[in-house]
């Protein structure tokens, strides 16, 4: 199946919580748990030195606000990119939340996630 051919509200429903996911691995900084759903290929490519690194140095991956508000979703290929409005518990503004999802050997996997 694409993951692309869900409606919004199943591709939500299952984005929410791997976001709410990442929000709490990142803030509590364990990358091992962070990175579970993960495809191999961005598995991979995230160096653990350097996501270490990005925990322990970066003010906002450690205090992301746990709540954020869900923007929409961009359907392209064979994924789909789920946007969310991001806060910090330590910095003020907002921040886009970017979470890439599509499927891996029958699993939905993360493709891609960031915060810009």
């Amino acid at each position: 199946m694409n993951i692309v051919e869900k409606s919004d509200e199943e591709i939500k429903a299952i984005a929410d919580p791997l976001w709410r996911d990442l929000v709490q691995n990142s803030n509590e900084g364990k990358y091992g748990e962070f990175a579970r759903n993960f495809s191999s290929a961005l598995a991979l490519a995230m160096n653990q030195m350097v996501a270490g690194h990005q925990f322990a140095n970066s003010e906002l991956a450690r205090n992301l606000a746990e709540d954020a508000d869900y923007l929409g979703i961009i359907r392209r290929g064979e994924h789909v990119t789920v946007l969310y409005r991001q806060r910090s518990t330590k910095k003020a503004g907002e921040w886009l939340g970017r979470l890439v999802l599509g499927y891996e050997n029958g699993k939905i996997r993360i493709f891609g996630a960031s915060i810009f």
